[in-house]
């Protein structure tokens, strides 16, 4: 072992006149273990909130979708035997998209409307279900004539996210009324349309956004489109791997569609996570340079006090590099103490939070009611590497000076 090292080593021990150094010490290796479980902790929250995010996008949208120029998809059948045919694509379905408003009784609210055709598995909507059934949206209903009429009349059925049904005040059974933005002329003037249809099935798509879902062909009537669609949304087999699949899709397509993947749809609100993600990583390093001062200050004074062990050593042949050595290896192992125990500290608390669910969230301003962890390791040597890094460049002025000491000076005037 390098004697540089058990010198280094010796000085981390106090003696009694120096109980401030070795005071200065501990406060310095607690102030990286700080710094580096908080940067820990934050990164996987921060990761928590942006993987469950991308996964409840992907629960409801496409992992890349055709929209056709003018509303329509020209020539969908074919295709869609196009694109089922592609590498990597694992569902493809036609459907039918455009926007609408909800009423029943004296509640209004805006909601994205997408007509389903029977097989569709794009998404897997049915396990999200916490009533009805999608099945249910291929049938008529029976719905009995409301303000004491008798009789009844045989409603499409349409499928209400659970946000919608709260904001309308309905359940399963209930009758409501889809409007079109959109007016069509008719003997009286230009009115928009209107058609009655009844819920069948709730789901919760952990989302705030407006859905409601109604088979294919109701759709089609609904926003005129005769047998065309509006889209086609494809599943693919490695979500990440998106993109390829749909540059593949607008070289097979001719011109007349526009192709988008999830990444590009929701580009603006990764990169913001992402550069959040980066700010606070650079923030909370501050702490960790903080704690880099106190190493500076310890060392400094360690300097001053070994003055005359610095000339000793220097004199029996030590050189000004090795000198330098010693107090970059005191350094080093005041970061790496306070490194290990925030690392140890921060997978814990990660672990507590992760598995107890110790830290509630507001449920009227988070999309989730607690703090969602997750860990990588990559991560973990990002926050080890940088701790390491500024605790050895905070070793460097002081191990300067040490390796600048004269012996004879030293031993001249003390």
């Amino acid at each position: 072992m390098r004697y540089e090292f058990l010198i280094g080593l010796r000085y981390l021990r106090a003696k009694r006149t120096e109980t401030f150094i070795s005071l200065n010490t501990v406060f310095s290796v607690l102030g990286v273990t700080a710094g580096v479980m908080t940067l820990n902790i934050v990164l996987a929250v921060m990761t928590g909130f942006e993987e469950d995010l991308r996964d409840r996008i992907l629960g409801f949208n496409p992992h890349v979708a055709i929209h056709g120029d003018g509303g329509r998809v020209p020539l969908a059948a074919a295709a869609v035997e196009k694109v089922r045919a592609l590498p990597g694509v694992v569902a493809v379905a036609p459907v039918v998209e455009g926007q609408a408003m909800l009423a029943a009784e004296r509640s209004v609210t805006g909601a994205k409307v997408v007509g389903l055709p029977p097989d569709f598995d794009v998404l897997d909507i049915e396990s999200r279900l916490s009533a009805g059934r999608l099945a249910d949206l291929e049938r008529l209903h029976e719905v009995a004539l409301e303000n004491g009429h008798e009789g009844a009349v045989e409603l499409g059925g349409i499928v209400l996210a659970k946000e919608v049904t709260r904001q309308l005040g309905v359940g399963v059974g209930d009758p409501v009324t889809l409007i079109s933005p959109v007016t069509k002329p008719t003997a009286i003037g230009m009115i928009p349309r209107v058609k009655r249809f009844v819920v069948v099935g709730v789901f919760d798509s952990g989302m705030a956004e407006p859905l409601a879902f109604m088979h294919l062909p109701d759709a089609q009537r609904f926003f005129d489109l005769d047998r065309d669609v509006s889209d086609i949304e494809v599943r693919v087999r490695d979500a990440e791997a998106a993109d390829a699949v749909a540059a593949a899709i607008r070289t097979a397509l001719p011109p007349g569609v526009r192709v988008r993947d999830w990444m590009e749809s929701n580009r603006s609100l990764f990169s913001a996570l992402r550069l959040e993600k980066t700010v606070y990583f650079i923030v909370l390093l501050l702490i960790v340079v903080v704690a880099a001062f106190n190493i500076v200050t310890t060392l400094i004074m360690v300097v001053m006090e070994k003055r005359k062990d610095i000339a000793v050593l220097k004199s029996m042949g030590a050189t000004a590099a090795g000198v330098a050595r010693i107090f970059v290896f005191k350094g080093m192992l005041v970061g790496m103490a306070g490194t290990l125990c925030g690392n140890l500290l921060g997978f814990a608390a990660c672990w507590l939070l992760g598995r107890y669910e110790l830290v509630e969230l507001p449920k009227d301003v988070f999309y989730v009611n607690t703090l969602p962890v997750v860990m990588h390791v990559e991560y973990f040597v990002a926050v080890t590497v940088a701790a390491l890094a500024i605790s050895v460049a905070a070793t460097l002025y002081p191990a300067r000076q040490a390796a600048r000491l004269v012996p004879v000076d030293v031993i001249r005037y003390e």
